[in-house]
């Protein structure tokens, strides 16, 4: 029987602010090459074809990709790594062109959200796997305790979309750590990029708090934390989601900023390392040796998400051989809406979503290390899931 042609379509961000994740996500797109070449349904061979579009690391941009994908390269699948704005834009795009979307590396209530919709609602098209913000505040708040127990915690938000979600009622922090005994404070909404942090300090000062949350840019942390210890005022612990789960070595300003921020102990959250006990259900490869690979490779050190692209095009795969016609977009999206599947990221299953369209991913905790060969990401809390291992324990700021 004759092989018919698929397309796998990839918005990714290979230049621009978001280019980290275009990285990774271009290197496992290289290694997987030989096996995304075709794929075997029903005992019937398709020829695969991998069509990329950069997204400029803006919003715009991403949907013109996207466009392109659906219209000229037809595509069957698109999938996407992208940041606040612009993975919304691909996803929307998708669901706009009738086209089956997945994407990650976006907390889960921040994608529904941004799409002007709510918990519960289903999406027909677009499908995501990540982790929720309340996951992110229960690790934080597990290494607060780890260094002063429940507490006043001063929390550094923008006054963007991350510091809105981070601060509403229902997704945000409040709902986790309260019940907990935390107290949040507030230290005042600030603009990116920021070029001064005083009022804040002094409102870390007029709490007393002894530990600050964020989700700060690199750049914007570090000037915050050298005001702060300016001013006399040295908070004992510093977690920070966002841009501080991967080093920026892409750029000397940003690897130095990182390792002035590794040598301030600043924690983060973990949600792929090589220390993570999985295997790809696609190639075999562990979690381990994907990074050493990367490494040895790239020459670059290990970002968390490799681990993510990697299981992304894992559930491609899986979605187009399970497919009941992986030549009919409509068939595919019921494969994905119905996928459970394991992965170097672990078991990802849209049957048990904490709602329709979301797969979740289990978080740990981590804190940037100082080191000699540049800073060092260790896992330092695994209260929430057991089977990472410790390769690190929480250190204090001094």
């Amino acid at each position: 029987m004759p092989s018919t042609s698929l397309c796998v379509g990839v918005v990714a961000p290979l230049t621009g602010r978001l280019a980290p994740l275009g990285s990774p996500l271009s290197y496992v797109l290289r290694r997987l090459a030989p096996r995304l070449a075709h794929v075997r349904n029903g005992g019937r061979r398709h020829d695969v074809t991998v069509a990329v579009r950069d997204s400029r690391s803006d919003p715009d941009a991403a949907r013109r990709a996207v466009r392109d994908l659906a219209g000229t390269d037809g595509a069957h699948l698109v999938l996407t790594m992208a940041g606040t704005r612009v993975l919304p834009a691909v996803a929307d795009a998708c669901e706009e062109a009738g086209v089956p979307c997945l994407s990650t590396t976006f907390p889960w209530q921040a994608y529904v959200h941004t799409r002007g919709a709510g918990p519960g609602h289903r999406f027909r098209w677009t499908y995501h796997f990540a982790w929720g913000l309340d996951d992110i505040a229960a690790v934080f708040a597990d290494l607060w305790e780890r260094v002063g127990g429940a507490g006043t915690v001063g929390c550094l938000w923008n006054d963007d979309l991350q510091g809105d979600l981070l601060r509403h009622d229902r997704y945000g922090f409040a709902a986790v750590t309260s019940p907990r005994g935390h107290t949040l404070a507030d230290l005042g909404a600030y603009r990116e990029p920021a070029d001064d942090f005083t009022a804040q300090v002094d409102r870390l000062r007029e709490h007393g708090a002894d530990r600050v949350t964020s989700a700060a840019t690199a750049t914007d942390l570090a000037l915050f934390h050298r005001q702060a210890r300016a001013a006399g005022v040295r908070p004992r612990l510093i977690t920070c989601s966002r841009w501080l789960t991967y080093p920026h070595t892409h750029t000397t300003p940003a690897a130095d900023v990182h390792g002035e921020l590794a040598d301030a102990r600043v924690a983060t959250l973990v949600y792929w390392s090589p220390a993570h006990p999985y295997r790809s259900g696609l190639d075999g490869t562990t979690c381990a040796e994907l990074a050493h690979a990367y490494q040895q490779d790239t020459g670059a050190a290990w970002l968390q998400p490799l681990g993510l692209a990697h299981a992304l095009l894992e559930t491609a795969h899986h979605a187009l051989t399970a497919a009941d016609d992986p030549t009919d977009r409509a068939s595919v999206a019921q494969a994905l809406s119905g996928a459970a599947l394991d992965t170097i990221a672990g078991r990802l299953d849209w049957t048990r979503g904490p709602t329709p369209n979301i797969a979740l991913l289990p978080l740990v905790g981590g804190q940037w290390h100082p080191d000699p060969h540049g800073p060092r990401l260790a896992v330092v809390s695994n209260s929430a899931h057991p089977g990472v291992r410790l390769t690190g324990d929480l250190t204090p700021a001094r």
